[in-house]
């Protein structure tokens, strides 16, 4: 197949999307999908996948005290684990660690450009990538940023009285109260006052204010309070509030104004010009410049935004705007939704559209003015562009569509300290996900503009860094494929001098390191991950249906919310459908407003580049755009279908006009009711059991699904890609720890008709042809294990024959173990007999850290004992038999098969079992850094589990 480069047209986000004054057209010039590559021999690129499809790591410089041998030195380590490349990442120095004298380079010093040219060099020597993130730290700022080039930010002072009386205040009062809670405040913030009032409560109209503005200037502010009660408002602007989050040296001042694209082009150039005039062009260096979330601290003010909200939405934002915002802490975050005045009647109502027209006007200024500019930036330096490009104040999808590689993330566990692979709630949508909730949102806009490179924070690790283990890195990883990422990048790689006291410099990350005890192991993982991304990125995911999300009501109701870590949600189940529609095997992807009003209709389907949807749904959206509503009736009345979770649309968007506009959404709906097969009512589930309940509704309205799965499950996750040559893929995952899982799947007729189906091993890159009954295929996985099925033109091979996990002459062999522990740390070994299995953390042992040996020695009849089955290992295991190793397995099932290795009679058996680090870790009460990933605060890390726990049997 011809490569394919589809070109999105520029969608003008106009009163067509939302009824609502004119925007300037959206996107670039036009968006072009920059596929991994096309017309790849699939098998070979399986076989033996290139670097750039190996997972990369964030290389953080920790306090940018980097020396050249040193670079040299982790570049070959990371290569001889099986990383591709480097996101060359410049962060302030861990709060603990000795940094044994080693000064810090200022980043864009000489000094720091040289060690910079070091690691390029050595890269390209290695056949490695190297991506490099913009400034330090998050969000991006640097010391030396002009006053008129700094973040600023307006928040709110509110305070409830009762008169008669005299109210007496300060403008210190003031500052101090509304001082923002943010990660780093800036010392040299300025605070001014940019309106007072006073309101009765609870307040119904703007006509109630009493304007105070006059004595905004004065140092004591006093107040004659009539009888009765008010609020007392202070609306105030902080210019410099915030500082750069983690920013190393020359790079950790105040944060840039990303509302400002003059600013923000001088910032960016000033660092491309500085480098290259050192180190030639960056395109010759570098794949990509890299962006980090846009956690901007709640920046959501700029000089002209008065009057740019006046041109956009047509009138005057501040008489509304106090009466919009919360009371706010860190990344901007609500932390007191009821601060200030009771909005009381229709005012109520006006208020939420006038919040919903401020962060509409704040989005589209951040993409113009930032998006924009940034990706103009890196194609004039012929670099990529790769971002996180969400978080508070952006258009969660469309701010994805130019990047050449948009981003999303996935986490060990975040605050709630979920268990990835133990839990799946229905009810929480975070619980037991590796993935974040954004990536559905990343990986759309992807499959949107026919991008296969949608890379991942993979897996941040900011809780249990001493615990975490091959197997959970690749539970989480798994995931994130369902959310349809193509590439890992470990978060992260801690630059750390081989001579650093141990555990070394820690910024963050799941301890990857050669002090790690499995780090010998870590290239198990990478090749594994290599093999799936050599087919992820060079196929296309299938989806057929959309969700449109209810944010813009949430934007109205609650403000935006942290991506990807909203405080709150409006409709809190919203990713459990799409995952509800994958586990009953179909795919959908997110839409919005913006998307709908750029696509075609035709026959039935909603057309955007590359993809067709021909089912939306709508979880319980009230609030929607007048050509957006003219826009899905065209979709139904040519035969495409919306189902209405819970509610049908009645809202129009913004404020002015709204009660006319509400009327003519009205009208457009019960037009829309006549397509009563088309255009659906349905009910979301009382008892919040959405996977049953989307397969009952699979059922009763035929919904598209490409796979029917006999027995669906929370913890088995699928996709579908088609490849350029034809060949489509499906990768299945059990993404439970602990048990296993049996289902029957069936495939579509027509695949099964013209293609073969062969199971491809992505830990060795083999291949197996199977066989199909029916169409179906019994998929038997074990825990954590993932099963890779691709239909090709291909017809002859070997059958695929899976280690049984039992069989006849079943011996069970838990007793009278020889075990050597071999403590990695304290260079001792201990030796003792276990006379049952039993977990290391209930024996004397609890704080080992290293390889467990265990031995015995046992009578093996040739003919019938093929098979040893490990049961239960918390660790990497490898078995030896007479001295020679039968392979290493690092998750789920531990089979060995012993066919053509056992001798008649004796033999001796050692299985050497590597071991987490946390529970010794824990014990060095003087280390600080130790101490800090494991004791501190919330992370006082529970002990774990260790060794063999069994049964293990032969058969």
């Amino acid at each position: 197949m011809k490569r394919r480069t589809f070109i999105i047209r520029g969608a003008a986000l106009s009163a067509g999307c939302v009824a609502i004054g004119n925007i300037p057209a959206w996107g670039t010039d036009s968006l072009l999908a920059d596929n991994a590559s096309h017309n790849v021999n699939l098998s070979n690129a399986f076989r033996n996948p290139e670097s750039k499809y190996h997972p990369f790591v964030r290389w953080w410089w920790n306090g940018d005290k980097v020396q050249k041998e040193e670079i040299i030195r982790e570049l070959h380590l990371l290569k001889e684990a099986g990383i591709g490349g480097v996101e060359i990442n410049p962060i302030a120095f861990p709060s603990s660690g000795d940094d044994l004298g080693i000064k810090s380079l200022t980043w864009l010093s000489n000094e720091w450009m040289d060690m910079l040219q070091v690691a390029f060099d050595e890269a390209k020597k290695l056949d490695m990538v190297c991506d490099l993130i913009v400034g330090s730290g998050w969000p991006f700022g640097a010391e030396s940023l002009p006053r008129n080039e700094r973040a600023q930010v307006a928040i709110i002072y509110a305070e409830t009285l009762e008169g008669p009386t005299t109210f007496e205040t300060s403008q210190f009062n003031i500052f101090d109260t509304v001082d923002p809670g943010v990660t780093d405040p800036c010392p040299s913030r300025t605070f001014e006052i940019l309106s007072l009032k006073l309101v009765p409560e609870p307040m119904s109209s703007l006509n109630q204010v009493i304007d105070l503005s006059e004595m905004r200037n004065e140092k004591v502010i006093k107040v004659d309070i009539p009888q009765g009660k008010y609020v007392f408002y202070a609306l105030v602007k902080v210019d410099s509030f915030a500082n750069v989050i983690n920013g190393a040296p020359g790079a950790a001042g105040p944060i840039l104004n990303h509302m400002d694209s003059n600013a923000v082009r001088k910032y960016l150039n000033h660092m491309s010009d500085t480098i290259q005039k050192r180190t030639g062009p960056l395109s010759d260096h570098l794949r990509a410049l890299f962006s980090d979330s846009m956690e901007l601290e709640g920046c959501n003010w700029n000089e002209d935004l008065p009057d740019e909200f006046k041109k956009r939405r047509g009138y005057d934002l501040m008489p509304y705007l106090p009466f919009t915002m919360f009371k706010v802490g860190r990344l901007g975050a609500v932390i007191d939704p009821n601060y200030g005045v009771t909005k009381a009647g229709d005012f109520a109502e006006e208020i939420k559209r006038v919040r919903f027209d401020f962060e509409l006007t704040k989005a589209e200024l951040l993409y113009e003015r930032f998006t924009k500019t940034y990706l103009q930036w890196c194609k004039d330096l012929n670099v990529k562009s790769r971002a996180q490009a969400y978080g508070r104040g952006f258009f969660p999808l469309e701010s994805s569509l130019g990047y050449d590689i948009p981003e999303g993330e996935s986490w060990t566990t975040n605050w709630l300290k979920h268990r990835v692979g133990e839990e799946m709630s229905d009810e929480d949508y975070r619980r037991g996900r590796g993935y974040t909730m954004i990536n559905k949102y990343v990986s759309s806009a992807a499959h949107l503009t026919g991008k296969r490179v949608v890379s991942c924070e993979e897996m941040t690790n900011t809780y249990n860094v001493f615990n975490i283990t091959l197997e959970q890195l690749k539970i989480g990883s798994d995931m994130s494929i369902m959310s349809g990422i193509t590439h890992s990048v470990w978060h992260g790689f801690n630059y750390s001098p081989a001579e650093a006291p141990f555990p070394g410099w820690v910024q963050y990350g799941s301890y990857y390191s050669e002090k790690n005890n499995w780090w010998p192991y870590f290239k198990y993982l990478n090749e594994y991950k290599a093999r799936l991304s050599s087919l992820l990125q060079n196929s296309d995911m299938y989806t057929d249906m959309a969700i449109l999300p209810a944010n813009y009501d949430m934007w109205g109701e609650m403000g935006v919310q942290t991506d990807p870590f909203p405080e709150r949600l409006n409709i809190s189940y919203t990713s459990i459908i799409w995952e509800s529609i994958n586990k009953n095997g179909g795919a959908a992807d997110y839409t919005t407003e913006i998307i709908i009003n750029d696509s075609r209709v035709k026959n039935g389907k909603l057309c955007y580049g590359p993809k067709e949807y021909g089912t939306l749904f709508l979880p319980e959206v009230t609030s929607i755009g007048i050509s957006t509503l003219q826009k899905l009736h065209d979709f139904v009345a040519t035969g495409g279908r919306i189902f209405c979770i819970e509610k049908y649309p009645e809202k129009s968007l913004g404020l002015k006009n709204w009660k006319q506009r509400d009327e003519q959404v009205a009208e457009l709906v019960e037009k829309m009711k006549k397509f009563k097969d088309r255009f659906i009512l349905i009910s979301k589930p009382e008892d919040n059991r959405f996977l049953e309940w989307y397969k009952s509704l699979m059922k009763e309205y035929n919904l598209p699904h490409y796979l029917t799965i006999e027995k669906p499950n929370r913890f088995f996750m699928q996709t579908r890609h088609k490849a350029d040559d034809g060949s489509e893929m499906f990768f299945f995952q059990n993404v439970h720890k602990h048990d296993s899982y049996k289902t029957r799947v069936s495939f579509p007729k027509s695949l099964a008709r013209s293609r073969y189906p062969w199971v491809w091993d992505p830990e060795t890159g083999n291949s197996f042809r199977i066989y199909l009954s029916e169409n179906s295929f019994e998929i038997d996985l074990g825990p954590a294990e993932t099963r890779v099925i691709v239909f090709s033109k291909e017809k002859n091979g070997a059958e695929w024959k899976p280690l049984p996990v039992s069989g006849g002459n079943v011996e069970t062999i838990n007793n009278d173990w020889e075990v050597e522990l071999r403590h990695s740390r304290e260079n001792s070994i201990q030796t003792f007999k276990m006379f049952e299995l039993q977990d290391l953390k209930e024996t004397d042992y609890v704080n080992f850290t290293g390889t467990a040996v265990y031995r015995k020695s046992i009578n093996f009849n040739k003919e019938s004992s093929n098979y040893l089955n490990l049961g239960k290992v918390w660790g990497v295991s490898e078995l030896f038999v007479n001295g020679k190793s039968c392979g290493v397995k690092w998750y789920g099932n531990r089979i060995y098969n012993l066919s053509g290795i056992l001798r008649e009679g004796e033999n001796e058996i050692e299985v050497h079992v590597i071991t987490s680090m946390g529970n010794y870790v824990k014990t060095l009460t003087e280390n600080r850094t130790a101490q800090r990933f494991t004791m501190l605060r919330t992370k006082n890390q529970p002990i774990q589990s260790m060794g063999i726990l069994g049964p293990v049997t032969i058969y």
